[in-house]
């Protein structure tokens, strides 16, 4: 009966739609890979971790390779030095002399153990020091690309696939890549001393080593791949578990939990997931303990076999009683260092199936950056679209198809048209956030393509992040504090009630995670939102859907805010309240992806056309609430 499946079982269904979810991307591989692979890999692995760790920390990384190297020489003059201890202690006379006799080796070997160990603890600091620096150096050149991507980047799957195995796996193992490669080099230097020390002793006793050392090796390969098979089997069932512990512990569930009682519901599936995962791990426990014991037995028949080979060598006079004494004690350090190698060449290997997973997308992320030195502009006297095309990655028919707008400074545009119609990717174009396929996006006659536009446009998204920060950074973000227009923004936007109504006022934490913070209404961080466009006090601000979270007279009010607000710079308004676009200086209706009409709202209503149907409707629905 075989301890573990020669093919790996298939991967579990995944209801996101992907063949192969990003996170099991590498587990066929992790579950058949040999130990030769494992091997031929290596040289590859090596060479980049070594590269990492000696850009985070040259010096570290040169204590941590001298250290462990150095500590190899010391350990077979060790081995050596205690072959002169027993054979000054078996040689003949009486024992006080034989005594004083072994004290000079004696001395050597405590002297060569010392270093031995003053080396590996220098080179053990070098390495905990190694793994911050490391970890932030991934981490910072990921977060580096990440930030510089062009937005359309995000929209394509195989891209935010990349992204999330560099980011989840990717920059975890780079560290443990690091580690276990210095570690591999460590065991390999262990073995070589051995077998040095050995060869040094007799040449006829190097093949011994490897007798003892095979199985051992052998019983942790297998022990390793059962562990790994363990994990696969239960990832899927974790990632449940951690969803049910999520919707049981966290904040955000549990006024339903209680209002639907759903403990009893929770609770049962949490225990059919606990049962699974309890059965898989004793099973896999069962099975690692008969590879220990069989890997234990074949070990003891192999040492066996050596002390029988020894005891040979010993009557024949091959060998002296001292020197065969020295070879159990190097069999034995080899033994341990070989153990301790091959499980580590394992835990390389997938670490580094990983860490190649983000050295991928630092290659993709590289030809997805948005470039930075584009020529600085003012505000402009027109912005305009001229036939632009755009299609999001993967998607079947354009988001825009032929579009064509025009932004003059001072103007309040509307964008309004039903769910899906292009008007959110249209404004994303006009920011610059998105760049066209087909078509030109100009600013003063200038491709949008080729300008900085960071500081002059404020985009705020139907979507906004609610910033776990305080009220100011969620205003300021970043930009310098100018008290009388953080003042102006926020009573633009209707958010001086909401900053009166917290205890620490623009100091008050957003986030209830955190002792002392506050939690906002939809409405009040909606309002947060808009003061913070209104703050950067740019010449073009979009405002996607800011009133959906608003009630009536606060929505009413808003709108006459940002009408004031434009004196001087343009607002693009997305909105599915068509009364509140009645006062634009013109309105696109957008339809497909395409603008179906444009006019003032009384010259669209006279057209009797998508326009007066949308607004028709919607007055419709309040006059029938009101009678």
């Amino acid at each position: 009966m075989r301890l573990w499946p020669k093919r790996p079982p298939s991967v579990p269904a995944d209801s996101s739609g992907l063949a192969v979810a990003y996170w099991q991307s590498h587990d066929e591989e992790l579950l058949t890979a040999s130990l030769g692979r494992i091997a031929r890999r290596l040289p590859y692995l090596v060479a980049s971790a070594l590269r990492m760790a000696w850009q985070a920390g040259p010096r570290d990384t040169v204590i941590a390779l001298a250290g462990n190297l150095a500590a190899g020489v010391f350990t077979v003059y060790g081995l050596v030095a205690t072959s002169d201890v027993l054979a000054s202690l078996f040689d003949a006379g009486p024992t006080p002399e034989r005594v004083r006799a072994a004290l000079p080796s004696l001395a050597l070997v405590a002297g060569a153990a010392g270093l031995r160990g003053a080396l590996l603890t220098a080179a053990g600091w070098a390495q905990a020091r190694l793994k911050p620096q490391v970890e932030r150096l991934a981490e910072t050149r990921l977060f580096e690309l990440t930030t510089r991507v062009e937005l359309a980047a995000f929209d394509d799957d195989e891209f935010h696939n990349a992204m999330r195995r560099a980011r989840d796996n990717g920059v975890p193992d780079t560290a443990t890549v690091v580690e276990s490669t210095i570690a591999v080099l460590t065991g390999t230097v262990g073995v070589l001393a051995s077998a040095v020390a050995l060869g040094v002793l007799h040449p006829v006793l190097m093949p011994l080593l490897l007798v003892t050392a095979v199985p051992a090796g052998w019983a942790a390969v297998r022990t390793a791949r059962l562990g790994y098979q363990a994990f696969y089997r239960l990832s899927a069932a974790r990632r449940r578990k951690f969803m049910l512990s999520d919707l049981m512990a966290e904040r955000l569930p549990a006024a339903e939990v209680r209002a639907f009682a759903l403990r009893d519901f929770l609770l049962g599936q949490y225990g059919k997931v606990a049962d699974l995962e309890q059965d898989v791990q004793l099973d896999v426990a069962r099975r690692k303990t008969v590879t220990k014991a069989t890997g234990d037995l074949l070990t003891g028949v192999a040492t066996v076999a050596v002390y029988v080979a020894l005891g040979a060598l010993l009557a024949v006079g091959v060998v002296p009683l001292a020197v065969a004494g020295a070879a159990v004690l190097a069999i034995r350090a080899g033994q341990t260092s070989l153990t301790a190698l091959v499980q580590t060449m394992n835990r390389l290997y997938e670490a580094g199936l990983y860490f190649g997973d983000y050295l991928a997308f630092q290659e993709l992320a590289a030809t997805r950056v948005q470039p930075t030195a584009g020529k600085a502009v003012t505000a402009f006297a027109r912005l305009s679209a001229d036939e632009v095309t755009f299609t999001y990655p993967g998607a079947s028919r354009p988001a825009l198809n032929g579009v064509s707008v025009t932004v003059n400074r001072g103007e309040v545009i509307a964008l309004v048209g039903e769910n899906g119609s292009g008007k959110t990717t249209l404004a994303k174009l006009l920011a610059g956030l998105y760049r066209p396929q087909s078509g030109t996006i100009r600013w003063d006659g200038a491709d949008l393509a080729d300008l900085d536009l960071r500081r002059l446009v404020s985009v705020i998204a139907q979507d906004h992040t609610r910033w776990p920060l305080t009220v100011r950074e969620n205003i300021l973000m970043g930009r310098p504090l100018d008290e009388e227009r953080l003042a102006d923004a926020a009573a633009a936007a209707g958010a001086v009630e909401v900053v009166a109504e917290l205890s620490q006022g623009y100091d008050s934490l957003l986030d209830r995670r955190f002792r002392g913070g506050h939690d906002l209404s939809g409405g009040q961080w909606q309002r947060i939102a808009v003061a913070r466009g209104f703050y950067r006090d740019a010449a073009l601000v979009i405002f996607d859907e800011p009133t959906s979270a608003l009630d009536a007279r606060a929505e009413h009010a808003l709108f006459e805010r940002i009408r004031r607000h434009a004196d001087g710079r343009s607002i693009v308004l997305i909105t599915h309240r068509l009364a509140s676009v009645r006062l634009a200086d013109r309105i696109y209706v957008l339809d497909h992806g395409r603008v179906a009409e444009q006019g003032t709202h009384a010259e669209l209503m006279e057209r009797d056309g998508l326009y007066a149907d949308l607004y028709s409707l919607q007055a419709s629905a309040y006059r029938e609430a009101v009678t």
